[in-house]
């Protein structure tokens, strides 16, 4: 059943209920019973009336695994430097691709690089491009596959001198998520001042696919900021 039709069922729902509480007597327990068979797979089915009619952003669709990166990801601050290493490949690894197909492919490029772990990755050899050119659950791409190496020895540089890649990356919102008010999702820019800044930054350091898109959906994966409509 998709969203829509589920959402239909919630409104039916919502009527019934209010039915309910209006009636006395043999009809309140014939209602009841409408109730229960009627609506009881959609509780069973883990889906909760509420839950359906919960606003979200019109980008993350009817799709189970988008509506819960939307719900449970994106915009969500993230410090951790494997775990911004991570969005920033795959943000890289995006490029030309939906972003429902890296999702789709994430649980596997997590197996493929070491949890994303830079250190381990840095000191990947021409053995391990191979393995991942041949990793049909990742995007084999030679110059997506070689510029995460290569980005990952740039990160490790980084760590040196500022003592992490979050510290890093969160100074270009001085360490604060920015909360925006769009209206529309028509209104959300494709980069900023900061993603512009990060870009530039991030390329004198020799980081390959970090164009000030790619930094900015960055920014709005990792919490830096928060573009919920």
């Amino acid at each position: 059943m998709s969203i829509s039709s589920k959402r239909r069922k919630v409104d039916f729902y919502l009527v019934v209920i209010q039915l309910q509480s209006k009636s006395r007597g043999i009809w309140r327990g014939i209602i009841s019973s409408i109730v229960f068979w009627c609506f009881m797979p959609i509780h069973i089915n883990g889906i909760e009336p509420e839950d359906l009619m919960k606003r979200r952003c019109e980008w993350c669709g009817s799709d189970p695994l988008y509506i819960a990166y939307h719900d449970d990801e994106w915009g969500v601050p993230v410090h951790d430097d494997c775990r911004l290493f991570e969005k920033l490949v795959l943000e890289g690894a995006q490029a030309g691709l939906s972003w429902l197909t890296i999702l789709r492919k994430r649980e596997n490029y997590r197996r493929a690089f070491h949890g994303f772990d830079p250190k381990i990755i840095a000191a990947y050899s021409r053995d391990d491009i191979q393995r991942l050119l041949q990793d049909a659950g990742i995007v084999r791409n030679r110059l997506k596959v070689e510029s995460a190496i290569h980005n990952a020895r740039r990160v490790l540089e980084i760590k040196q001198e500022h003592g992490s890649f979050s510290s890093f990356l969160w100074r270009y919102v001085d360490n604060i998520p920015r909360q925006n008010a769009w209206i529309s999702i028509s209104e959300l820019p494709a980069r900023t001042k900061q993603s512009d800044m990060m870009s530039k930054d991030l390329k004198k350091l020799g980081f390959k696919f970090v164009g000030s898109t790619i930094c900015y959906a960055l920014m709005q994966s990792v919490g830096m900021v928060n573009d919920h409509v």
